[in-house]
């Protein structure tokens, strides 16, 4: 039985958009080169309890826990990873799925 995992990202602020640009262009290469979806990708938030959220979700799908590990931690993710850190305000997060 297989365990699906997401990543999700909540991009609050881009503070530098210019030194976005890298990692925009790039990051879903990374991701299907890993064999990850994304399922969400920016779209329209709308809160639906509790207190006002600002800002963008991405979601990305693996097949495994350890396979969304291994494309955080893969080389060409890494590589732009910190045009991410230096440009933006995201908290990212690594969800096991229900077993399929």
């Amino acid at each position: 039985m297989s365990q699906a995992a997401y990543f999700v990202f909540h991009l609050t602020a881009i503070h530098d958009p210019e030194g976005m640009k890298p990692y925009q262009e790039k990051v879903l290469d990374t991701v299907t080169a890993h064999h990850g979806t994304l399922i969400v990708g920016g779209g329209e938030v709308a809160t639906i309890e509790g207190p006002a959220t600002e800002g963008k979700f991405f979601i990305v799908r693996f097949a495994s826990m350890a396979a969304a590990q291994a494309w955080y931690h893969s080389a060409d993710y890494q590589a732009i990873l910190g045009y991410r850190h230096a440009a933006a305000t995201c908290q990212a997060v690594l969800l096991a799925g229900l077993p399929l």
